[in-house]
């Protein structure tokens, strides 16, 4: 695999027009691991609790221990809410969820 399909860009629903290169691999496994514990509809958990829910299911090879997975799960939630494929409620604190 080259250094290009090692990285994935991102982008951010808070700063629209910049995009970041980040590890695929670590991008992936938090996405992989964060779609499945966020409800389907409103208002959606914490993203505290979100946190609390994934981090049993993350890679101990990626995130020994669960490092850096605030960083990563933080990367995510604002790529995923940019693509639509999350959102967040109108409540505080954010609460997230997945869109239909």
């Amino acid at each position: 695999m080259s250094d290009a399909d090692d990285r994935i860009e991102i982008e951010s629903i808070t700063s629209p027009h910049h995009r970041q290169r980040v590890d695929r691999a670590k991008y992936m496994a938090m996405r992989d691991a964060l779609l499945p514990v966020l409800p389907e509809a409103p208002p959606g958990i914490t993203v505290a609790e979100a946190k609390a829910a994934l981090l049993d299911h993350l890679s101990q090879d990626l995130f020994p221990g669960g490092e850096k997975a605030g960083w990563w799960l933080k990367a995510v939630q604002l790529d995923l809410e940019a693509k639509g494929i999350i959102a967040r409620g109108n409540a505080r604190p954010v609460r997230l969820y997945r869109c239909l």
